[in-house]
């Protein structure tokens, strides 16, 4: 029993030492423009996915979240600060989208996981209020109350089904109107 457990701290040391080799050797290639192995970016992908589960799944749905008021509120907000890396209808890439990577989600397209509405919302409002570390998502919350970010997450909601003109409607502010209107 004493060899098993010399042998298997002798196996700790080991993987350990290995591990800040690598780290500090400098071998792994950070570049935004070289892809990450396959492990690393599942890794990567399931550690964000079920944190952000997680972490939102406590998060209260406002019960008017499909109101008119939310979506012309969101609308200006997402086209100021969210169309860049998320795009617009018609726009399938930014100059700023094509040196991003991992490339951000496109949320003019209905997303690929199956979620139900408030779990969609949860996660959409933990995301834009706290952002995603080393991802250039930042977090809006020093300078956004809580309703002006369930604003952008109505008009997210419905984002898919607006054709260009109604996008260019529903984001333009008018006349008069502050950017910070919470």
């Amino acid at each position: 029993m004493k060899s098993y457990i010399k042998n298997l701290a002798l196996l700790f040391i080991v993987v350990v030492t290995a591990i800040l080799v690598f780290i500090y050797s400098g071998w792994y290639q950070i570049g935004a423009d070289t892809r990450h192995n396959k492990l690393t970016y599942w890794a990567l992908e399931t550690l964000r996915d079920h944190s952000v589960a997680r972490a939102a799944s406590e998060i209260q749905r406002p019960a008017d979240l499909e109101s008119s008021a939310r979506l012309l509120r969101g609308g200006p907000d997402y086209n100021e600060m969210c169309v860049s890396c998320h795009l617009a209808p018609g726009k399938s890439s930014t100059d700023f989208t094509k040196g991003l990577y991992p490339k951000p989600p496109d949320l003019t397209r209905k997303p690929l996981k199956m979620l139900n509405a408030k779990q969609l919302a949860q996660r959409r409002f933990w995301i834009i209020k706290h952002g995603i570390k080393a991802s250039a998502m930042p977090s809006w919350a020093p300078n956004h109350d809580d309703e002006r970010i369930w604003d952008m997450v109505a008009f997210i909601d419905r984002l898919p089904e607006l054709t260009i003109e109604q996008y260019q409607v529903l984001t333009e502010r008018g006349p008069g109107s502050s950017n910070h209107h919470h």
